[in-house]
């Protein structure tokens, strides 16, 4: 990554409005998996069951700024919902403290990932799978090429599953970011967006990720939906949201292993399965990075 060249952070008060000068910390970053970086080497911090990496775009973030490790906290956690952000997060190796702890009146940024899985996105991707690998065994028996079944799945009965999520997701985020914003008045604060999962064109990702192509289409619209309302509750509450999707387009999990920030079901690069590998989280440092400056 290109070094980043900042001018010293003078600490007063006005420096929160000051969107052009990247504060030098302290830095807390808050979030899930795709914050966290699991199964990237090295992997580091307590409790392990959180699966941080050092590698993580928090940590690059911290890194181009110049910060010394007592300026920056990294308690993101894999797994992690809103929930987690206000109370203790077991987790199969450890418990990780309430998140909004590690804020104080001293905090003068603030990076905040979340939200995939209060709507259970990852959940989602599984089972469209496992729905899209019988669709591909039926459509060599029929011409059913463009049903969309796991759509079908969320969006029969009471209406679309997905979006009700959502927006109940983003009721709680709202609350989350008072909260940060009661814990940490002086920091700034950034609510970063998922990169892309799935290609922008095109319905055939091939047995990277085995899904109907209808399904494709789908999933892709409602991870913009998500974003969507991460981007909205960041305005509603005066924070600033974060765009990870459009820098990423082109590098999903479909993409070639050399291009991808995203693994797909079997992973050539270290990384869990359906998440950013090294290359995105650097990615996606690089849009904070961005962000921050503007």
């Amino acid at each position: 990554m290109t070094a980043v060249s900042i001018r010293q952070d003078s600490g007063d008060d006005d420096d929160k409005k000051q969107a052009s000068v990247p504060p030098k910390g302290p830095y807390v970053a808050l979030g899930d998996s795709y914050t966290s970086g699991p199964e990237i080497p090295p992997q580091t911090g307590d409790p392990a069951g959180c699966y941080r990496s050092s590698r993580n775009y928090p940590a690059v973030v911290a890194q181009e700024l110049g910060l010394k490790p007592t300026d920056f906290r990294d308690v993101s956690c894999s797994g992690a919902t809103i929930t987690d952000l206000t109370t203790p997060q077991s987790t199969g190796s450890g418990t990780n403290p309430a998140q909004l702890s590690a804020l104080a009146a001293t905090t003068r940024l603030v990076t905040l990932g979340i939200g995939g899985n209060d709507v259970g996105f990852s959940s989602m991707i599984t089972k469209c799978i496992a729905t899209g690998t019988l669709f591909k065994l039926a459509d060599r028996l029929a011409d059913v090429t463009d049903r969309a079944p796991c759509k079908e799945r969320y969006t029969s009965g009471d209406g679309d599953q997905v979006t009700q999520r959502i927006r109940a997701t983003g009721n709680r985020l709202s609350r989350a970011l008072t909260e940060i914003e009661r814990s940490a008045p002086k920091a700034r604060i950034y609510v970063v967006g998922y990169p892309a999962i799935l290609p922008i064109k095109g319905t055939h990702c091939g047995r990277d990720l085995p899904l109907a192509p209808g399904d494709i289409t789908f999933l892709r619209q409602k991870q913009q939906e998500l974003n969507s309302m991460l981007a909205e509750n960041a305005r509603a509450a005066g924070a600033t949201y974060v765009d990870t999707f459009t820098p990423s387009v082109g590098h999903d999990a479909c993409s070639p292993a050399d291009t991808r920030w995203i693994e797909p079901l079997r992973p050539s690069s270290p990384a869990a399965v359906i998440h950013p590998n090294e290359r995105g989280e650097r990615g996606m440092a690089i849009a904070v990075m961005n962000t921050l400056k503007n």
